[in-house]
């Protein structure tokens, strides 16, 4: 994705509110789909103003329409990068991602697709500096087992959005662990070997992950 219809990870995190990340893997994104994104954000911009709606809230609801037609072409991307697909290279990430807790970020959801990763997460620590730690380890273990040293594994920008209530925190969770049935990986989103959702069980949405429910689920 560039940045058309994605930003840069923002210059004010808001304290104290969960955040929806997800970026995808370089070159996942077609020339034609990123054509047509533009066109689609050309198209919401010359609409009228809807009537009380803040210019900031306007961008946000604009940027939430862009991400979900972005998110569909990555779900239903035939060709492009899919690096994830690779066992060795899902686990890398996951593992990285749960590393993170709770020193880094308290963690409330995550999931790894083919070509793009999704997460839940409170920082700690200052964002860029949990995505820099995530993406940097992973690229430099992934292209090390892959054979592709110097490879760019990542796109350098990613999506993100705050959430501003519980509410908001629980349906972001329900998307992001709904991604691959809707993308008809699955028929369950505890049925993804690579999300949150096979925590679910003994693990409340919207309360932080942590280690010992990942050690109950694998003694099950």
């Amino acid at each position: 994705m560039d940045r058309s219809y994605r930003r840069h990870l923002p210059h004010e995190v808001p304290e104290g509110f969960p955040l929806f990340v997800t970026w995808n893997l370089k070159g996942a994104m077609p020339a034609e789909a990123l054509e047509r994104l533009r066109g689609e954000r050309d198209r919401l911009r010359r609409q009228p103003a809807r009537h009380g709606e803040s210019p900031r809230d306007r961008r946000i609801r604009e940027s939430k329409i862009l991400f979900g037609e972005a998110d569909k072409v990555l779900d239903l991307a035939a060709t492009g990068p899919a690096h994830l697909k690779d066992p060795r290279a899902v686990k890398i990430v996951e593992a990285s991602i749960r590393f993170g807790v709770p020193e880094r970020y308290e963690l409330y959801a995550w999931c790894v697709m083919a070509n793009h990763v999704h997460v839940l997460l409170k920082p700690v620590w200052d964002l860029e500096e949990i995505m820099q730690g995530i993406k940097g380890f992973t690229a430099h273990e992934i292209n090390g087992i892959q054979d592709a040293r110097g490879r760019l594994l990542w796109q350098d920008e990613s999506y993100d959005h705050w959430a501003r209530d519980d509410e908001e925190v629980a349906r972001i969770i329900e998307y992001i662990e709904n991604n691959p049935v809707a993308a008809g990986l699955c028929a369950r989103p505890r049925d993804w070997p690579w999300s949150s959702a096979r925590f679910r069980d003994g693990w409340p949405v919207g309360r932080p992950f942590h280690a010992d429910v990942g050690v109950k689920q694998s003694l099950r």
